[in-house]
Protein backbone atom coordinates (compact mmCIF):
# COMPACT_ATOMS: atom_id res chain seq x y z
CA UNK A 1 0.00 0.00 0.00
CA UNK A 2 1.68 3.44 -0.68
CA UNK A 3 2.44 4.54 2.60
CA UNK A 4 0.92 8.29 1.39
CA UNK A 5 -1.98 7.37 1.17
CA UNK A 6 -4.70 8.78 3.95
CA UNK A 7 -8.25 7.81 5.19
CA UNK A 8 -10.92 9.93 3.06
CA UNK A 9 -13.90 10.30 4.29
CA UNK A 10 -17.34 11.70 1.83
CA UNK A 11 -20.48 12.36 3.50
CA UNK A 12 -23.86 13.13 2.52
CA UNK A 13 -27.25 13.09 3.16
CA UNK A 14 -29.01 9.49 2.79
CA UNK A 15 -32.59 9.87 1.41
CA UNK A 16 -34.73 6.91 0.91
CA UNK A 17 -37.81 6.00 0.10
CA UNK A 18 -40.21 4.89 2.49
CA UNK A 19 -42.15 2.39 0.47
CA UNK A 20 -44.39 -0.81 1.84
CA UNK A 21 -41.55 -2.78 2.73
CA UNK A 22 -39.83 0.06 5.09
CA UNK A 23 -43.40 0.43 6.63
CA UNK A 24 -43.87 -3.38 7.24
CA UNK A 25 -40.83 -4.05 8.64
CA UNK A 26 -41.34 -0.82 11.05
CA UNK A 27 -44.27 -2.38 12.27
CA UNK A 28 -43.14 -6.11 12.55
CA UNK A 29 -40.06 -6.35 14.82
CA UNK A 30 -39.27 -9.63 13.35
CA UNK A 31 -39.02 -8.23 9.11
CA UNK A 32 -35.45 -7.37 8.09
CA UNK A 33 -35.20 -3.52 7.54
CA UNK A 34 -33.65 -2.96 4.07
CA UNK A 35 -33.12 0.99 2.92
CA UNK A 36 -32.73 2.61 -0.30
CA UNK A 37 -30.38 5.49 -1.16
CA UNK A 38 -27.76 7.69 -3.10
CA UNK A 39 -24.41 5.97 -1.04
CA UNK A 40 -22.09 8.44 -3.29
CA UNK A 41 -22.36 11.28 -5.71
CA UNK A 42 -19.09 11.36 -8.96
CA UNK A 43 -17.51 14.71 -10.14
CA UNK A 44 -19.46 16.92 -7.41
CA UNK A 45 -17.16 18.74 -4.96
CA UNK A 46 -18.35 17.95 -1.23
CA UNK A 47 -18.29 19.90 1.96
CA UNK A 48 -14.90 18.79 2.36
CA UNK A 49 -13.80 20.10 -0.91
CA UNK A 50 -13.16 16.93 -2.79
CA UNK A 51 -13.92 15.39 -6.19
CA UNK A 52 -14.18 11.81 -6.68
CA UNK A 53 -13.92 11.33 -10.30
CA UNK A 54 -16.75 9.24 -11.93
CA UNK A 55 -14.27 6.73 -13.80
CA UNK A 56 -12.19 6.29 -10.18
CA UNK A 57 -16.03 5.85 -8.25
CA UNK A 58 -17.07 3.22 -11.07
CA UNK A 59 -13.90 1.14 -10.67
CA UNK A 60 -14.26 0.82 -7.15
CA UNK A 61 -17.89 0.38 -7.35
CA UNK A 62 -17.44 -2.37 -9.35
CA UNK A 63 -14.98 -3.96 -7.17
CA UNK A 64 -17.01 -3.48 -4.24
CA UNK A 65 -19.58 -5.37 -5.96
CA UNK A 66 -17.82 -8.24 -7.22
CA UNK A 67 -15.30 -8.71 -4.07
CA UNK A 68 -17.70 -7.49 -1.26
CA UNK A 69 -21.36 -7.35 -2.26
CA UNK A 70 -21.59 -10.93 -3.96
CA UNK A 71 -19.63 -12.46 -1.08
CA UNK A 72 -22.23 -11.06 1.27
CA UNK A 73 -19.51 -9.05 3.10
CA UNK A 74 -20.17 -5.95 2.13
CA UNK A 75 -20.40 -4.58 5.86
CA UNK A 76 -20.25 -1.18 7.25
CA UNK A 77 -20.36 0.31 11.15
CA UNK A 78 -22.32 3.02 12.69
CA UNK A 79 -20.36 6.37 13.09
CA UNK A 80 -17.34 7.47 12.28
CA UNK A 81 -14.34 4.54 12.40
CA UNK A 82 -10.69 6.23 12.16
CA UNK A 83 -9.86 2.72 10.60
CA UNK A 84 -9.48 1.29 6.85
CA UNK A 85 -10.82 -1.88 9.01
CA UNK A 86 -14.25 -2.78 9.52
CA UNK A 87 -14.63 -3.45 13.13
CA UNK A 88 -16.99 -6.60 13.53
CA UNK A 89 -18.27 -5.26 16.54
CA UNK A 90 -19.70 -1.96 15.46
CA UNK A 91 -21.14 -3.48 12.32
CA UNK A 92 -24.72 -2.23 11.74
CA UNK A 93 -25.77 -3.03 7.87
CA UNK A 94 -24.42 -4.65 4.80
CA UNK A 95 -24.85 -3.45 1.26
CA UNK A 96 -26.63 -5.98 -0.80
CA UNK A 97 -26.49 -4.33 -4.06
CA UNK A 98 -25.31 -0.84 -5.89
CA UNK A 99 -26.11 0.35 -9.51
CA UNK A 100 -25.31 3.98 -11.02
CA UNK A 101 -28.04 6.48 -12.53
CA UNK A 102 -26.09 9.01 -13.84
CA UNK A 103 -23.62 10.48 -11.65
CA UNK A 104 -25.39 8.37 -8.16
CA UNK A 105 -24.44 5.49 -7.25
CA UNK A 106 -27.29 3.62 -5.83
CA UNK A 107 -27.34 1.26 -2.74
CA UNK A 108 -29.65 -1.60 -1.39
CA UNK A 109 -28.71 -1.78 2.64
CA UNK A 110 -30.16 -4.76 4.79
CA UNK A 111 -29.67 -3.62 7.98
CA UNK A 112 -28.81 -5.87 10.62
CA UNK A 113 -29.76 -7.69 14.03
CA UNK A 114 -26.72 -6.12 15.67
CA UNK A 115 -26.62 -3.98 19.14
CA UNK A 116 -25.56 -0.91 16.24
CA UNK A 117 -28.22 -2.36 13.95
CA UNK A 118 -31.27 -2.42 16.26
CA UNK A 119 -29.81 1.75 17.15
CA UNK A 120 -30.09 2.32 13.70
CA UNK A 121 -33.14 0.74 12.84
CA UNK A 122 -34.58 2.75 15.92
CA UNK A 123 -33.19 5.69 14.27
CA UNK A 124 -34.72 4.95 10.93
CA UNK A 125 -38.32 4.21 12.44
CA UNK A 126 -37.80 8.10 14.42
CA UNK A 127 -37.35 9.14 10.99
CA UNK A 128 -33.75 10.88 12.28
CA UNK A 129 -32.06 12.66 9.50
CA UNK A 130 -28.67 10.29 8.85
CA UNK A 131 -25.70 10.61 6.61
CA UNK A 132 -24.08 8.07 4.90
CA UNK A 133 -20.54 7.96 4.72
CA UNK A 134 -17.98 6.04 2.13
CA UNK A 135 -14.62 5.32 3.53
CA UNK A 136 -11.32 4.58 1.28
CA UNK A 137 -7.70 5.05 1.41
CA UNK A 138 -6.21 7.45 -1.22
CA UNK A 139 -4.44 10.61 -2.34
CA UNK A 140 -5.69 13.93 -3.29
CA UNK A 141 -4.61 16.58 -5.44
CA UNK A 142 -5.88 20.36 -6.42
CA UNK A 143 -7.82 20.78 -9.09
CA UNK A 144 -5.92 23.12 -12.17
CA UNK A 145 -7.79 25.99 -10.80
CA UNK A 146 -7.08 25.06 -7.17
CA UNK A 147 -10.73 25.21 -6.41
CA UNK A 148 -10.98 21.57 -4.97
CA UNK A 149 -9.02 18.17 -3.82
CA UNK A 150 -9.40 15.63 -6.62
CA UNK A 151 -8.97 12.23 -5.34
CA UNK A 152 -6.36 10.40 -7.44
CA UNK A 153 -6.40 6.95 -9.24
CA UNK A 154 -4.78 5.03 -5.97
CA UNK A 155 -8.07 5.54 -4.35
CA UNK A 156 -9.65 2.43 -2.87
CA UNK A 157 -12.95 1.86 -1.79
CA UNK A 158 -13.32 0.08 1.66
CA UNK A 159 -16.96 0.61 3.54
CA UNK A 160 -19.83 2.68 3.68
CA UNK A 161 -21.33 3.79 6.97
CA UNK A 162 -24.12 5.30 8.99
CA UNK A 163 -23.66 8.50 10.51
CA UNK A 164 -24.85 11.27 12.55
CA UNK A 165 -23.83 14.53 10.24
CA UNK A 166 -25.16 14.37 6.67
CA UNK A 167 -23.00 17.38 5.04
CA UNK A 168 -26.11 19.18 3.20
CA UNK A 169 -27.52 22.66 4.26
CA UNK A 170 -28.87 22.29 7.45
CA UNK A 171 -26.10 20.29 9.18
CA UNK A 172 -25.22 19.79 12.63
CA UNK A 173 -21.81 18.60 12.75
CA UNK A 174 -19.36 20.80 11.20
CA UNK A 175 -15.69 19.50 10.48
CA UNK A 176 -12.67 20.29 12.69
CA UNK A 177 -8.80 19.90 12.16
CA UNK A 178 -7.83 16.90 10.39
CA UNK A 179 -10.81 15.72 7.95
CA UNK A 180 -8.55 12.81 6.41
CA UNK A 181 -8.72 11.28 9.92
CA UNK A 182 -12.15 11.53 9.88
CA UNK A 183 -12.36 14.13 13.59
CA UNK A 184 -15.29 16.17 14.02
CA UNK A 185 -16.48 18.91 16.08
CA UNK A 186 -19.96 19.29 17.35
CA UNK A 187 -21.61 22.77 17.33
CA UNK A 188 -25.14 23.35 17.92
CA UNK A 189 -27.38 24.24 15.47
CA UNK A 190 -31.24 25.63 15.32
CA UNK A 191 -32.15 24.05 12.33
CA UNK A 192 -31.54 20.70 13.37
CA UNK A 193 -32.51 20.28 16.64
CA UNK A 194 -32.59 16.58 16.47
CA UNK A 195 -29.01 15.71 17.63
CA UNK A 196 -30.70 15.77 21.42
CA UNK A 197 -33.31 13.08 19.95
CA UNK A 198 -30.44 10.85 18.47
CA UNK A 199 -29.06 10.97 21.64
CA UNK A 200 -32.18 10.07 23.49
CA UNK A 201 -32.62 7.51 21.52
CA UNK A 202 -29.39 5.38 21.83
CA UNK A 203 -29.93 6.32 25.47
CA UNK A 204 -32.84 4.10 25.40
CA UNK A 205 -31.89 1.28 23.38
CA UNK A 206 -28.63 0.91 25.82
CA UNK A 207 -30.46 1.29 28.58
CA UNK A 208 -33.29 -1.49 27.55
CA UNK A 209 -30.30 -4.03 26.46
CA UNK A 210 -28.65 -3.37 29.70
Amino acid sequence: MNADKKLLINVMSFEFVKDNLFEEAVRDQNRRLVVKGILQRAGIKNQNGRVYPKDTLFRESKKYDENFIKERRALGELDHPESSVVNLQNVSHNVVEVHWEGDDLIGTIEVLPTPNGNILKELFKANIRLGISSRGLGTVNKSMNEEADVVQDDFELIAFDFVSNPSTRGAFMFPSGNLQEGKKSMVKNPVTQKWETVENIVRDILTEIG
